[in-house]
């Protein structure tokens, strides 16, 4: 997973070019109004969040559907 600021262009630039050399599976988050160190009010804590929320979604248990029985 990649985190860049919103407001970081550059940052965004590169990181895209970036994903284009990864094989696995991969996500860029940006965190909006954010510059490329985070520094803004809230801007570093939604890393976090957006990281675990991904995680989570990808370590879920898949469901099984009634007819999959």
């Amino acid at each position: 997973m990649l985190f860049v600021g919103g407001s970081d262009d550059s940052a965004i630039e590169m990181n895209r070019q970036a994903m284009t050399h990864l094989a696995a599976e991969h996500r860029l988050e940006t965190v909006p109004g954010a510059t490329h160190l985070f520094e803004e009010p809230g801007a570093l804590e939604q890393v976090p969040q957006l990281a675990a929320d991904w995680l989570a979604r990808r370590l879920a248990a898949p469901r099984v559907r009634s007819d999959d029985r």
